[in-house]
């Protein structure tokens, strides 16, 4: 992945330790949901139609930091729902990051600069703002007027306060290759975010919106035009060169969703957190009473349209890190930007 030196030597080590005790499956990073419940009422979501006993619940501490340390990942995203509408958010992010877990808190930042000072700036701490577009489309996305500016406002205030700030942008087949550049130009060009990650819209099964996800073709179709012109080598992406030609259809990979499993209220579920086929209490029954070989695109037809970042790109850092070509290329990519 393009990150900065320190973890991309982290996660290098981490890899290289997994190879040297040949285990076959890892995490790479835990997508951690301490809450389901949220301030916005997103189309392409659909957390907060969990039940309200279930939108009510928080949970502790010790649980999730407790998750993280079981599977060994050295990284994680802390999402929901909206993660900083947790009353213990902070210490939970404390507790990580005193671990050296590299933590990214994905927010919709309408609280976000109310509980800057609970935060301590941290190379192990970064918040990723979720943006899908420019003002208009993006207050359409969220379903309500004003949040692309506060957003915005507050990724400033973040970075004046010695944070480092991501972003987290869901594309749809309302999208076009036009809107893609204009919003990645701006939070590369002008808000000066450190790093963005991208990512074509999944068909969720929970979503209220179910027209508007993207199938392969048009997947690629869409990203092998906005990333003409030298925008893909220009624009600071989280993202692995080998993950981004996956995108515009330069390569494919299988899934491997173990690679980043996801940890709710509900326990390890099973097999990623678009597809909800279970749950389990551990870490270590997630990778093996799971059949990790029935799941894929060609394999599970809720699979077929699939390119979601948490089944590919580990796939792609892996293939990376089996290849001397490809990861010298990805240490020149990530070199020879402005990361």
């Amino acid at each position: 992945m393009a990150m900065p030196l320190r973890q991309t030597i982290r996660v290098g080590t981490y890899l290289a330790e997994q190879k040297l005790r040949k285990r076959e499956k890892f995490p790479l990073i835990v997508e951690l949901e301490p809450l389901f419940a949220c301030n916005l009422a997103c189309e392409g979501c659909g957390k907060i139609q969990h039940p309200a006993g279930v939108l009510k619940q928080r949970m502790p501490v010790a649980q999730a930091v407790g998750a993280v340390l079981e599977s060994g990942a050295p990284m994680v995203s802390i999402a929901g729902g909206e993660p900083l509408m947790h009353p213990q958010i902070d210490e939970i992010v404390r507790q990580l990051v005193a671990k050296k877990k590299y933590v990214f808190l994905c927010t919709n930042a309408m609280l976000m600069r109310k509980k800057l000072d609970k935060f301590t700036p941290s190379p192990y701490f970064a918040f990723a703002v979720h943006i899908d577009g420019l003002r208009e489309r993006h207050d359409e996305s969220v379903a309500k007027e004003g949040v692309f500016d506060e957003a915005v406002e507050a990724i400033k205030a973040a970075k004046a306060a010695g944070f480092r700030v991501t972003t987290n942008s869901t594309f749809f087949n309302t999208d076009t290759p036009q809107t893609i550049i204009e919003v990645l130009n701006y939070l590369n060009d002008d808000l000066k975010v450190d790093e963005m990650m991208i990512s074509p819209a999944y068909a969720y099964e929970k979503a209220p919106d179910q027209e508007h996800f993207l199938g392969v073709e048009q997947t690629r179709e869409l990203f092998k035009k906005a990333f003409s012109g030298g925008n893909r080598k220009r624009w600071r992406l989280n993202h692995s060169p080998l993950f981004l030609d996956f995108l515009e259809g330069k390569a494919d990979f299988p899934c491997t969703a173990w690679a980043i499993p996801n940890y709710s209220l509900f326990g390890w579920q099973r097999p990623c957190y678009l597809m909800s086929d279970g749950y389990v209490p551990t870490y270590r029954q997630l990778i093996e009473e799971t059949d990790w070989d029935k799941y894929g695109r060609g394999k599970d037809p809720r699979c077929a349209n699939c390119m979601a970042h948490c089944g590919y790109e580990p796939t792609a850092v892996l293939a990376t890190m089996g290849s001397l070509k490809e990861s010298l290329r990805a240490v020149r990519e990530t070199v020879g930007g402005t990361r």
